[in-house]
C-alpha cells in the first residue's frame, strides 16, 4: 500500500467527503505545492501522444469534476498528470444541490454524487486562469475545460448559455468538452437527444470555426444511453466536426451496490468499469473519432482495457480518490500499458 492509502486516505475518509475534497484542493492550490509534489511524486509516465491536434505528455488525465474552478492546475502537472480537465463550468455561478451531496461506498470503491454543477461561473474562472498566466504559473500540460448548462437556464436557451462559457473561457482552453450528460441538473441529459444536440453543436461550432484558430470541441456522453442513441450522437458529432467523445459520465444504474447504500445522483468508480468499456468499444467500432475514456479506471489493467477497447486517452477521478498519486505511477510503469 502507498503512503496515501496507509496514512492520508484514512485521515481524509474520517471527514465528510465534500469537506475532504475542499481540504485537498486548499492544500494543492498553494504556490509552493507543485515543487513539494514533484519532490514526493514518482516520475510522470512518458507516453507522449498527439490527439485532435493537441500534444499530451502522457495519456492519463484528471477527469472533470475534481477541480471545478481550476483552482489547482499547477499541482496536477506536478503530480504527473498528462492533462487536466477543469469544470464543469457554467455561464453563471451557482451553488449546486443541497448538501450532503457526495457519498463514499468503500466496499465497492465507488462514489455517488449529486453536486449539480456547483462552480464559481465562467467569468470568475476565466479571471483566475488569466491571473495564473500573468503570474507565469501556467502548467505545461494541456488544459481542457468542461462546460455545462446553468440550472436556471431553460433548455431552449441552452445553446446561448454554453456559448457564454465558450466565449469567456476560449483563450484558456486547449480543448472544450460539452457536458450534456450529468444526471444532476434537471433535464440536462435531454440535450443528448438528436435535435437538441445538433442545435447546440451547430451554435458552438459556428462560433468556433469563425475564429482564426478553432479549438477542439468534444461531447461527454452518459453510460445509460442505448447503442442506437449513441449511434445517432456519433452521426451528429461527425456532421458537426466534433473532435472527439468523452465516454462516460456517471451512471444512474446502482444495481451493483447494496440497496442500503443507494442515493440519488450519479455513481462512479469500479462498478462503472464494464459499461464504460462497452461504450468505448462500440464508439471505436463505428467511427474513427478520438475517445477519452473515463469510468472505473483504478489500475493498470483497467487502463489497458480502455485502450484496447479503442480509447486514445484516459481520465481518472474516483480511482484517484481511492488509490492516490501512486495510481499514476502504476499506470505509467514500464510495460504496464503494452
Amino acid at each position: 500500500m502507498s503512503l496515501y492509502e496507509k496514512v492520508l486516505r484514512p485521515a481524509l475518509f474520517r471527514l465528510d467527503p465534500e469537506t475532504a475534497h475542499h481540504l485537498a484542493l486548499f492544500c494543492l492550490r498553494f504556490p509552493g505545492a507543485p515543487s513539494l509534489l514533484r519532490a514526493l511524486s514518482p516520475p510522470a509516465p512518458k507516453q507522449e501522444r498527439t490527439v485532435f491536434g493537441v500534444k499530451f505528455p502522457n495519456i492519463v488525465g484528471l477527469a472533470a469534476g475534481f477541480d471545478k474552478n481550476a483552482a489547482a492546475l499547477p499541482a496536477w502537472e506536478a503530480l504527473g498528470f498528462g492533462f487536466v480537465e477543469a469544470g464543469t463550468v457554467t455561464g453563471e455561478a451557482q451553488p449546486g444541490n443541497p448538501k450532503p451531496r457526495i457519498f463514499r461506498i468503500p466496499e465497492n470503491e465507488a462514489l455517488i454524487n449529486r453536486l449539480g454543477f456547483n462552480n464559481e461561473g465562467a467569468a470568475r474562472v476565466a479571471a483566475r486562469l488569466g491571473a495564473l498566466k500573468v503570474a507565469g504559473r501556467w502548467p505545461r500540460i494541456p488544459v481542457g475545460i468542461n462546460i455545462g448548462k446553468s440550472k436556471a437556464t431553460p433548455l431552449e436557451e441552452a445553446p446561448g448559455d454554453y456559448l457564454l462559457s465558450f466565449h469567456t473561457l476560449f483563450p484558456y482552453a486547449d480543448y472544450f468538452v460539452l457536458n450534456v450528460s450529468s444526471p444532476n441538473t434537471p433535464g440536462l441529459r435531454s440535450l443528448q437527444n438528436a435535435a437538441a444536440l445538433d442545435e447546440l453543436l451547430a451554435a458552438v461550432q459556428a462560433d468556433n470555426f469563425l475564429r482564426p484558430v478553432p479549438k477542439p470541441v468534444l461531447v461527454k456522453i452518459a453510460p445509460d444511453l442505448g447503442f442506437d442513441e449513441i449511434g445517432k450522437i456519433l452521426e451528429i458529432a461527425l456532421n458537426r466536426r466534433v473532435a472527439g467523445i468523452v465516454a462516460t459520465n456517471t451512471t444512474l444504474d446502482k444495481s451493483a451496490i447494496a440497496e442500503s447504500r443507494r442515493q440519488e445522483g450519479g455513481l462512479s468508480g469500479a462498478p462503472l468499469r464494464r459499461r464504460a468499456t462497452e461504450i468505448v468499444r462500440f464508439i471505436a467500432s463505428k467511427v474513427s473519432l478520438p475517445i477519452i475514456a473515463v469510468g472505473g479506471i483504478d489500475s493498470a489493467p483497467a487502463a489497458r482495457e480502455k485502450l484496447d477497447a479503442g480509447a486514445s486517452l484516459i481520465q481518472i477521478y474516483t480511482g484517484f480518490i481511492y488509490k492516490g498519486p501512486s495510481l499514476l505511477g502504476e499506470i505509467g510503469a514500464p510495460r504496464a500499458l503494452q
